[in-house]
């Protein structure tokens, strides 16, 4: 048992205030976009305006003439750059600005520097480009499916012969549409030189790829590449990836001799930091009459840009949850003059569940059974259906039966378009949720001091999740000191090496590192004890942490401080690093578990207008051991409100003839606004991980998943129309 599970008491699950809420509520925050240095110029990016073809002729000398403007960067005169390393989930797309190609509209062209930000607005404006236009390839029925090298097909069984094999068949077509992260705060990134050594501010969920892809594109050494990313305003997967913006910047102010500031506008949001790609999703399931599955078939198509491979994952979770036989998934891509897909919310499994989801409340129709009980009949609860060895922790059937009950399920007419409030239909509906297992490798230093404090340093970063707040958690729980004695920093590629804030890992990576380095400590700080101490001659786990210093678990009184200790070895503090360390699932005989959930919603619809409004949800989850409930159950709502903008609202619309993101602005591109957010109950279900060193399986990805299908099968109960396209909407409905 791991420090953190062992204790039955501590910070560790207690729902403290965000340490770092000061700071963000009085303005004291350092985001990237509040950096000023002294001789900043300003930069504003040019995208082009025809999909395919290449840049001819770019007339800047009027432009270097207008006040404030120090110079226009294109292709011709942009410093060249190094291929980007390949890295997992960060792969950087094309370097910007080494020809003149162009591969989807609104990709940057040029880039304009000035003195102020109006100034390089106002020059950007007035540049003239002049094309040679190619034919796009726009329409996705066009284009050519490829493999996802990284995601091969996966065949358990005969899904053919379980299809004989079934009383009751179903099969349909589903679609989602492409969506944006855009976080509140706009991405961009302050860069400054000093000779071979840059200081970079960036918009990044993930400091140490940055540096990393900084460092081989401009031909520098990683240690002579600073990253600071202390905060950001929002990332949901944008961050992830660095972008073209990012060496634009760095190779601007490297060219110019002075820091450049470059913040993309909102328009550019939607262009140019990727995006949940247009999927759509062939799903097959067959079942015996009591509702036991024989086959699933899962094809799944995703729509990508030319440069840069599709994220994919969208049948990753197909073949997990429910102990079906037969099971076979294929995935594929189509290669468009389009912009850069990327990961966001719950990537891939938020997709693929709506067309899994769906499907099963299809076929809970067409075998007359409640679409609840159809699941709980084949879930997979003991132990995982494709490598046969138990979960490390699963506790969906849990998280079914506390939401039903709850949601109150038991009260629900089975029959579409039967439950009104007076003019309105009024529907039902529920769905599973599974997102897949993540944990990378991390590491975090401790310090403790003479005085009795001590500061915890890793590299990763806090995307407004709570990281500040649950690794000061877990750091005094690990060190027996109280939250205020903890001094924490993140967010800096010079300090320990750590994963990316997304795929909700980091927070079980980073608290893994942190017993790991606790326990290095702790057995520096007893060789400091010396060979008379009485903490010596215990065994490996009678010696803890409590009250600042060290302790024997048989006599927590006789109690020696850090203080004291070191002040015997005549040191001010002491140090040691931790690594997060992993078993191997088949040596340990269990398969590593993702999250689970359970989603009900209730849908009011007025048939005569096709208005429709989510009256109520309820979502259970298991994310393993709960670090903060406060802190989970904001990322669980977070997720929530996103699920009900991907069912209703969300939709980028580009041009099918010229490639042109038809409604990139948020006066265009509809979000769930505070009145289309109904009560949220949020639970949580199970207990302890067994595979993660500190229980945790991540919240933050997995509150999306489930909501959209949950929401569309609430859709077909209260109008008995079956809509297998996202998002929902108005002229769906009308009826």
């Amino acid at each position: 048992m791991t420090a953190v599970q062992a204790r039955t008491a501590g910070w560790v699950g207690q729902g403290v205030d965000r340490v770092d809420g000061p700071h963000k509520v009085t303005g004291t925050a350092p985001y990237s976009g509040d950096v000023t240095l002294p001789g900043m110029l300003h930069a504003m990016v040019v995208t082009a305006t025809i999909a395919a073809g290449s840049v001819t002729k770019v007339d800047t000398s009027a432009l270097l003439t207008l006040p404030g403007v120090r110079a226009v960067f294109t292709h011709e005169n942009f410093p060249r750059l190094n291929a980007g390393p390949q890295v997992a989930f960060g792969e950087a797309p094309p370097a910007p600005l080494q020809d003149g190609r162009v591969a989807f509209h609104g990709q940057e062209v040029a880039l304009v520097v000035a003195d102020t930000i109006q100034q390089a607005a106002e020059a950007a404006r007035l540049i003239e480009i002049t094309y040679a236009p190619e034919a796009a390839l726009l329409d996705p029925a066009h284009g050519v499916e490829e493999p996802l090298p990284y995601l091969p097909d996966t065949h358990r069984g005969d899904t053919e012969a379980g299809w004989a094999q079934a009383d009751v068949r179903v099969g349909a077509t589903y679609t989602t549409a492409e969506n944006v992260n855009n976080p509140l705060g706009l991405m961009g990134a302050v860069a400054a030189w000093d000779g071979d050594h840059l200081d970079f501010h960036d918009s990044t969920q993930w400091p140490v790829n940055v540096r990393k892809t900084l460092a081989a594109m401009f031909g520098v050494p990683e240690s002579g590449v600073r990253v600071h990313a202390p905060y950001l305003g929002g990332g949901f997967g944008a961050g992830l990836i660095p972008w073209p913006y990012k060496m634009l910047a760095a190779g601007a102010a490297r060219a110019l001799g002075r820091p450049v500031k470059l913040m993309l506008t909102r328009p550019q949001m939607f262009k140019l930091v990727g995006h949940r790609p247009d999927t759509e999703h062939r799903v097959r399931l067959a079942a015996r009459r009591d509702g036991t599955l024989t086959a699933i078939e899962h094809r799944a198509v995703s729509l990508a840009s030319l440069d840069k491979p599709a994220l994919g994952l969208l049948t990753s979770a197909t073949g997990q949850v429910y102990a079906c036989p037969n099971v076979a998934t294929v995935e594929r891509t189509v290669r468009l003059n389009r912009r850069y897909p990327s990961a966001m919310r719950g990537p891939g499994e938020a997709e693929g569940n709506w067309a899994i989801e769906t499907a099963m409340d299809e076929l809970a129709y067409e075998l007359g059974m409640d679409p609840l009980e159809l699941r709980l009949r084949n879930i997979s609860a003991d132990t995982h259906p494709g490598s046969g060895l138990p979960w490390s922790s699963n506790a969906l059937i849990e998280c079914c039966k506390v939401g039903a009950e709850v949601f109150g399920w038991a009260r629900r007419d089975p029959r579409p378009s039967a439950t009104r409030d007076g003019h309105l239909l009024v529907g039902w509906g529920m769905a599973t949720a599974f997102y897949g297992a993540y944990l990378p490798v991390s590491t975090a230093r401790i310090t403790v001091y003479a005085d009795g404090t001590a500061a915890v340093r890793t590299a990763g970063t806090d995307i407004g999740t709570g990281t500040y707040t649950i690794l000061t958690q877990v750091a005094a729980d690990l060190l027996g000191l109280q939250p205020r004695q903890i001094d924490l920093q993140l967010g800096d590629s010079d300090l320990p090496d750590a994963a990316q804030s997304g795929g909700s890992g980091l927070a079980s990576s980073l608290s893994a590192a942190l017993q790991d380095a606790a326990a290095n400590l702790r057995g520096s700080l007893l060789d400091l004890a010396g060979p008379d101490s009485p903490l010596h001659g215990a065994g490996p786990d009678e010696v803890t942490c409590r009250d600042g210093g060290l302790s024997r678990s048989a006599d927590p009184s006789a109690r020696t401080s850090f203080a004291q200790l070191l002040a015997a070895a005549e040191l001010t503090q002491l140090s040691a690093e931790g690594h997060t360390r992993l078993p191997d699932s088949a040596e340990a005989g269990m398969h590593q578990a993702g999250g689970f959930g359970a989603r009900f919603a209730e849908v009011a619809i007025d048939p005569m207008i096709g208005r429709l409004r989510v009256r109520r949800i309820v979502t259970v989850t298991d994310c393993g051991r709960v670090l903060n409930p406060k802190l989970a159950r904001s990322q669980i709502i977070g997720g929530t409100v996103g699920g009900i903008g991907m069912a209703l609202f969300e939709e980028t619309v580009t041009d099918p003839g010229t490639g042109r993101v038809a409604n990139g602005t948020f006066g265009d591109y509809l979000i769930a606004s505070c009145a289309d957010v109904p009560d949220i109950e949020v639970l949580f279900a199970g207990g302890p991980d067994r595979f993660s060193p500190a229980g945790t399986k991540g919240a933050g990805e997995i509150g999306l998943v489930g909501i959209p299908a949950a929401i569309g099968n609430a859709v077909f109960h209260a109008t008995g129309r079956r809509l297998r396209a996202l998002p929902i909407t108005i002229d769906q409905l009308m009826m």
